[in-house]
């Protein structure tokens, strides 16, 4: 039976978390701020924290620090979901969080998210948690490692006549804003095919984090909020809480963000996205990278690319903070290769190489 530690300095807010919770199975245990936090780690020896980021005294990002640090364990932070909270609470998933919850309004507001928290909480406990280390110390050490390892299937995508490039489409949950910065980052500006992601995530989180990951990239980066015609060197990260198709405008490959279906369970959807380039361009000329997360989005369309020609990477366990989507590609053989997430972009760069 999963332990959690709830740490919220509201007395009501900590007690239904932690009767919600209960009901579910788990083990809880609660703290009042997050010094009392700290003290509690240890003996309880919690397999999940859910953090309240607002908190008199030592906040949440200070709390989650210093569990990333001294005792690192999976957490979940308990989060204003706006637009003004989601830097705060994208700078947590990039120090290590797991994933994050709407905080309600109210104890009546609670049980409107509570299949999510419990879900959430669930995934987290068979998760693994990443200790906090900068970006650039990240990069030195997946190019130390990188070096002198050899790659499987690096044969290029072979030009064809008439040729108009291909795609890059990236699929990725739970853990994926500090995945993306293992990978994104490593990509060269001439990257010659334009990269659709599709990260599990709120409205109100994506402008942000395409922010951050132009602000360390050499692509470019953007959230497809609105139809864009797709271009080389460029990653288009779809807009939270919708989805996103690619088509075809005036002979261009455009992305086009659309309504969440109501017939699919995560946004922006996987599978929709990956169906939709499969209409649109020919399977040859695409590449499909399923990453951490929980569930199987993704796998079954990802599966059937690579069975139509297209090239696909799963992300492996040795890396995935929860390996639930890639595991599935790699169970329905549609992973062409298996790679931690420190290696897929320089496989990219192998299998797509800038145009000399």
């Amino acid at each position: 039976m999963a332990k959690v530690l709830v740490v919220d300095d509201s007395v009501l807010m900590r007690r239904r978390i932690a009767e919600l919770l209960r009901d579910a199975g788990f083990t809880v245990e609660t703290a009042a701020n997050g010094e009392e936090a700290l003290e509690r780690l240890k003996p309880f020896d919690p397999d999940v924290v859910t953090l309240d980021v607002t908190m008199p005294g030592m906040d949440g990002l200070t709390c989650l620090k210093r569990i990333m640090v001294e005792h690192p364990k999976p957490v979940v932070m308990v989060s204003a979901l706006t637009a003004e909270g989601a830097d705060v609470t994208l700078e947590a998933l990039r120090l290590g969080a797991v994933e994050a919850v709407e905080k309600p309004g109210g104890i009546g507001s609670l049980s409107r998210i509570a299949e999510e928290l419990v879900n959430t909480v669930r995934a987290a406990a068979s998760s693994r948690p990443r200790r906090v280390r900068g970006l650039r110390e990240r990069l030195r050490l997946a190019r130390t490692r990188i070096a002198g390892e050899d790659f499987v299937a690096d044969t290029p995508v072979e030009p064809v006549a008439g040729d108009d490039g291909g795609l890059v489409l990236i699929g990725v949950s739970t853990g994926g804003p500090s995945t993306l910065e293992d990978i994104l980052p490593e990509l060269p500006a001439d990257f010659p095919w334009p990269v659709v992601v599709a990260q599990h995530m709120p409205a109100n989180f994506t402008r942000a984090l395409a922010r951050r990951l132009d602000d360390i990239c050499a692509v470019t980066v953007t959230e497809a909020a609105s139809p864009t015609p797709l271009q080389s060197g460029t990653v288009y990260i779809a807009r939270g809480g919708a989805d996103v198709v690619v088509t075809r405008r005036g002979g261009r490959l455009v992305v086009q963000p659309m309504p969440a279906a109501e017939d699919k369970s995560w946004h922006p959807n996987v599978d929709r996205l990956v169906e939709s380039a499969l209409r649109t361009v020919p399977p040859a000329r695409l590449v499909g990278v399923l990453l951490t997360g929980m569930g199987y989005d993704g796998a079954a369309t990802m599966a059937e690319l690579r069975r139509l020609g297209g090239r696909t990477i799963a992300e492996a366990e040795e890396s995935a903070v929860v390996f639930g989507m890639p595991q599935e590609l790699i169970r329905r053989g549609g992973a062409e290769i298996v790679l931690p997430a420190d290696r897929v972009a320089q496989q990219l760069v192998k299998w797509v190489p800038a145009k000399g």
